[in-house]
């Protein structure tokens, strides 16, 4: 079970642990690695480090070897802990087991074990030769043998970074979702409060080559938009979080906007029966909204309104109008946001933000590939404009954190069990309380954790792949006259679908479903495709044309065949 907010928290701070007098902090971006040192006191530093600077790989070669499993599809049986070794300490106790993503977020290295896994030499270089572009020598040969991935292997900088960078994104958002619990409830716990969603690494400790009795401790992974992140300085992993994390986070280099995760259905307006919705020239057609618009409801009330192609008109059973939005996760969160709360108080916003997207999470239904929900008072209020620069950003900032461990709600005034009173929580943020702790003083039995919207392991379904990569030659030459169509650049993964409607997840290019037995699942594996490939365009989000042109491909397969 995770921690709990508020006690983790003043643990971690009682908590003695000696100060390192710096930290070396280093990023690849841009084509080369950026790096700097940070100071605590007034220690005297040594020069930042460069590419060329070598550092003990640690326990960061366990998250190369889960990157290639995932990547490989290889087995990855969960390890059972008898009681015997004493590396299990890191893993589970006596009689228990630990499964691929626990393993990377605690350190497991008994189920990383090249050996355990049946990693063999030879498609193991064959896979880093695809990833590097050439055969791991040089500065990379520490990744030439998996049996030589040992803690004390010296490895440059440079060559760290830039085979972190070279992680296609699929594998690396997989690593990522394990990794999110380092600052939640790993060695990390309590950072949540600086970096957020923000910092997705894998911890070490090792110790100085040329010092052993010093400690080296740090971690390594990506930040949120997929920029290889390193640090390290003289302590124990957990002692360098505890000591060095607001330095850290304001030292990081500032986040680019990633893809928003998964996507949410909207029903606006449920409440309020729409009358019309018109343009500048009159009443706008059904179809994907451009542009400014103003939407007249029955009451005798309008209400000016902006969309860039995310709301779709249409009519409803009893041909009245309806409107109906397409959203990324983040999108919506920044839209209750601006339409329940504010973004002025960073903390209350952000505290704000885990709540609504916990809402989401426990209400929504599954609904044309995405989470649905409905713009009402009786669940949450939603802009139909576009977010404000402000509230997205704080939306981003939390991306996928939720509360587990009871229902979450919220008013603007009223606080109550497990409800959060926005009043109070700019209160308390105007008071210099941080969001952990304002959710922790609103929702008391609950911990932080993160969204199985975008966590969701993929079990991936190997006919249903064969026919899409048997379709794509074919679909292409049709969908390259589409307008709006961007094929990804790898053909997405198809994973097996638990419970609940057929979804594609864009951001990690999967698409969830269950395996080929009719026509109709063909034309659901086309339609979740063109969701993907459509993801950048108006049309993505017309689920009737969308249906329409899956048809179409599937036709034109079976005439194929």
């Amino acid at each position: 079970m995770l921690p709990r907010l508020l006690p983790a928290l003043l643990l971690a701070c009682a908590a003695p642990v000696a100060a390192a007098a710096s930290l070396d902090l280093a990023w690849w971006r841009d084509g080369k690695v950026q790096a700097l040192q940070l100071q605590q006191r007034s220690a005297s530093g040594t020069q930042p480090m460069t590419a060329a600077s070598e550092i003990p790989l640690g326990s960061l070669w366990k998250l190369f070897v889960y990157v290639y499993a995932v990547d490989s599809r290889l087995p990855t049986p969960d390890y059972n802990c008898g009681g015997h070794k004493q590396e299990e300490v890191y893993c589970c106790d006596a009689g228990g087991s630990i499964g691929r993503d626990a393993a990377l977020a605690q350190s497991c290295g008994l189920f990383f074990a090249p050996e355990r896994l049946g990693i063999a030499q030879k498609p193991w270089q064959d896979y880093w030769t695809r990833r590097l572009g050439s055969a791991p020598a040089g500065e990379f040969a520490w990744l030439a043998d998996p049996a030589r991935l040992e803690p004390g292997r010296q490895v440059t900088l440079g060559s760290l970074l830039r085979a972190l960078a070279n992680i296609p994104p699929a594998s690396r958002s997989e690593a990522e979702a394990a990794l999110l619990r380092v600052v939640l409830d790993g060695r990390g716990a309590g950072s949540v409060r600086w970096f957020g969603s923000q910092l997705r690494v894998k911890t070490y400790s090792w110790h100085q080559a040329k010092r052993p009795q010093d400690r080296l401790g740090g971690a390594a992974g990506w930040l949120a938009d997929g920029t290889p992140v390193w640090f390290g300085g003289n302590d124990s992993s957990s002692g360098i979080f505890l000591k060095w994390a607001p330095q850290i986070a304001a030292a990081l280099p500032p986040v680019q906007p990633a893809e928003d995760s998964g996507c949410v259905v909207v029903d606006y307006f449920a409440r309020y029966p729409v009358r019309a919705v018109s343009a500048e020239q009159g009443l706008a057609p059904p179809g994907a909204l451009n542009g400014r618009y103003v939407v007249q409801f029955e009451n005798g009330k309008s209400l000016p309104i902006r969309s860039n192609g995310e709301l779709v008109l249409a009519k409803g059973p009893d041909g009245k109008p309806q409107l109906r939005g397409r959203l990324g996760v983040n999108e919506y969160v920044a839209r209750v946001i601006d339409r329940e709360a504010s973004a002025a108080d960073t903390e209350a916003a952000r505290a704000f933000a885990i709540a609504a997207r916990s809402y989401l999470q426990q209400n929504a239904r599954r609904a044309e590939s995405c989470q649905h929900i409905t713009d009402s008072s009786a669940t949450q209020r939603v802009s139909p404009n576009p977010a404000s620069a402000a509230a997205l950003a704080v939306a981003r900032w939390t991306d996928q954190l939720v509360l587990d461990g009871a229902p979450v709600r919220y008013h603007s005034s009223k606080a109550g069990t497990n409800t959060l009173a926005w009043s109070d929580a700019v209160a308390q943020a105007r008071a210099g309380k941080g969001f952990d702790s304002i959710l922790a003083a609103a929702y008391p039995g609950t911990t932080l954790a993160t969204a199985g919207n975008s966590g969701t392991a993929c079990t991936r379904l190997e006919k249903n792949e064969q026919w899409l990569a048997y379709a794509l030659p074919r679909w292409e030459r049709m969908l390259r006259r589409e307008d709006g169509y961007e094929a990804p650049a790898q053909r997405p993964a198809v994973c097996a679908l638990a419970s609940g409607a057929p979804y594609s997840e864009q951001s990690r290019n999967r698409i969830f479903m269950r395996p080929l037995a009719t026509r109709e699942d063909r034309i659901t594996l086309a339609h979740e495709y063109l969701h993907i490939g459509l993801r950048r365009h108006p049309r993505g989000q017309d689920e009737d044309y969308v249906e329409r042109l899956a048809r179409r491909l599937n036709d034109l397969s079976l005439e194929a065949m």
